[in-house]
């Protein structure tokens, strides 16, 4: 490791003022005193110490964090405004002999929300139904229309997951034909919550559980505990073993990871432990999806979730048949896993390619009007006919190419509605200001997270929306550009580029928000033998001063700055990215996953 790598270099590290993504770099900073506890308590290197200080991991809760476990960082359910609420209504329905259901929302996390209370009823000995409104013609979260067809169906509680905190008029109507509803989410709400039996939401105003960073697949899981305890209590376990939740762990986890939540707490342990259950594979859906999709069963990681898993999982809600993900991660038939892991495999080709056609489209609108550089605080974007199920991951692939706030909205010429996803920048709360812009009239619905959104809107409303939220936004994207650093964990040479390094890091693992991935710097390289790939991805050799070589890739980034640069071969590059695990033919070794480098002619 180079000498850099412990010396707390002040901002501008190697000299970077201003990189080829236009950032500064800076090592991530930490406190020495918290840095030395870390080396002498847990006896870590110094970069690692380093690393684990910089993520905000005080002296005493290094343990925790390296080692999590639920006995010590499991909430009370109690603390969460109406849990008790929730866990009293649906298990006298259960005993009663009422008819639930679930109503889910169509991503990964209401899937896997879904399927975990799903098998909690298996588990009591009961199949639970579930509901998944079609993104097309249902949109998203409950409609009266919904429960109408809940009701015909002869359910007597409806219980909503990853969606419902703020549907007050649907919900109302559902009261209104005698429908119960409790409703499990973690979406920004309205101060004034739906009147319904119970609504359990961390991020309701007044909820003291301090877990408003759980994905509803979290709260679920909290749920689930409710649910035995009060099961327990009331001596129902007297004659039926009680259900184990940890082995609904992996469905947790998978929540967590796809919703892209902050990972720290109680949350980042339902994340790495639920990791360590996947990875046993037993979830017959979990286990179908990765043998369709061409992986081996293994130690499962984040990449499985959000890259393998996930995006899969997600298609069948996007440009599919909306219920799909929930039934293929709740059934225990292997034959039935397998059809519908083909089916979903299937669709995500199809989405792939809808994804990359709506993406080249907006990328040249944008640019063409100049809107990704004008100093606006966001990108507001639309389209006749683009797909609404690929609109929120085409914006988090331009958020990630201009770095602020992307809104990308489909528009139906035909119903005179556009309906669009935004992601977001760190340090700006996009779903704060998609919930206002509601409130002021200018959507017709609309909603989210800090990170992401969702929202419906008039097509002729779509530059008003474009002006207010800029004006909502101006203030935070001055602070979110002040921070928006390149922080780098430790400076290496290439031939420090080892696998003992990146085992040495992942104890840091899973990363995700609040724990990032570690980035290494590397200074005074060549990329030498650069290749072109499909997608417009650029692969080459970073060779140092000393002649050492470390393979590395740089993804979707051959039509901009870092791309052009690596292509040239250009020498005297610094170079910032992560060490990932390169096991082709049992290798065992590591390549380097650029996401910066600063052209020394840049530099000051």
């Amino acid at each position: 490791m180079a000498d850099g790598a412990a010396s707390g270099l002040t901002p501008g590290f190697l000299d970077v003022a201003r990189s080829l993504s236009g950032r500064a770099w800076r090592q991530r900073p930490a406190e020495t005193s918290v840095i030395r506890a870390h080396m002498q308590m847990l006896g870590l290197s110094e970069p690692l110490a380093r690393a684990l200080a910089a993520r905000g991991v005080g002296a005493e809760e290094g343990a925790d964090f390296l080692s999590p476990t639920l006995k010590r960082l499991f909430p009370d359910p109690s603390s969460f405004m109406d849990m008790d609420k929730a866990a009293d209504a649906i298990v006298s329905a259960v005993q009663a002999g009422e008819r639930l259901h679930v109503f889910a929302d169509y991503d990964v996390d209401g899937a896997s929300s879904a399927a975990l209370l799903v098998r909690w009823f298996r588990a009591m000995g009961a199949e639970l139904p579930i509901y998944v409104p079609d993104r097309l013609s249902e949109g998203y979260g409950p409609s009266p229309a919904a429960f109408d067809r809940l009701k015909a169906l002869g359910a007597d509680l409806v219980i909503t997951v990853d969606c419902g905190a703020a549907a007050n008029e649907a919900i109302a109507h559902a009261c209104a034909i005698g429908l119960k509803v409790v409703v499990i989410d973690h979406h920004m709400m309205r101060e004034e919550p739906p009147r319904c039996l119970a609504v359990v939401n961390p991020n309701r105003p007044g909820c003291g559980s301090g877990q408003g960073n759980l994905a509803a697949a979290g709260v679920v899981f909290v749920l689930l505990a409710a649910l035995n305890r009060e099961a327990r209590q009331r001596g129902m376990f007297e004659r039926r073993v009680e259900p184990d939740i940890r082995q609904w762990l992996d469905l947790a986890a998978l929540g967590a990871i796809c919703d892209v939540t902050r990972l720290s707490g109680f949350n980042r342990a339902l994340a790495g432990l639920g990791l360590g259950v996947m990875s046993n594979w037993t979830n017959p859906g979990l286990k179908a999806l990765l043998a369709v999709a061409g992986s081996e069963p293994g130690p499962a990681k984040v990449n499985h979730a959000g890259f393998i898993l996930g995006p899969r999982i997600n298609a069948g809600g996007r440009i599919g048949r909306a219920d799909l993900g929930a039934r293929l991660l709740s059934t225990d038939d292997p034959e039935d896993a397998r059809a519908l892991a083909e089916e979903l495999d299937a669709l995500n080709v199809a989405r792939r390619e809808v994804e990359r056609e709506v993406t080249e489209t907006a990328v040249r609108r944008v640019e063409a009007a100049g809107h990704h550089a004008d100093g606006s605080a966001v990108v507001v974007v639309s389209g006749e006919d683009w797909h609404p199920g690929v609109v929120g991951i085409v914006a988090g692939r331009l958020r990630e190419r201009w770095r602020k706030p992307v809104i990308v909205i489909g528009v139906d010429a035909a119903a005179g509605v556009g309906k669009g996803s935004g992601r977001s920048q760190p340090g700006m709360n996009l779903g704060r200001a998609v919930q206002a812009a509601w409130k002021d009239g200018l959507l017709l619905a609309g909603g989210g997270h800090a990170m992401a959104a969702g929202l419906t809107v008039h097509p002729d409303g779509i530059d008003r929306l474009r002006d207010y939220l800029n004006a909502a936004l101006a203030c935070e994207q001055v602070e979110a550009e002040a921070q928006d650093w390149v922080e780098v964990d430790a400076l290496i040479d290439p031939s420090a580029a080892t696998r003992a390094l990146f085992d040495d890091f992942e104890r840091l693992a899973p990363f995700g928000p609040g724990n990032p991935e570690p980035l290494f710097a590397l200074g005074g390289v060549q990329a030498r033998e650069p290749m072109q790939m499909n997608g417009g991805h650029v692969r080459c050799r970073l060779v140092g001063a000393d002649g050492a070589s470390l393979r590395a890739i740089a993804w979707r980034c051959a039509d901009l700055p870092l791309g052009r640069a690596l292509l040239a071969g250009q020498g005297g590059l610094s170079v910032v990215g992560r060490l990932k695990a390169d096991d082709w033919n049992g290798r065992r070794g590591v390549q380097f996953e650029i996401e910066d480098a600063s052209d020394p002619r840049m530099s000051i």
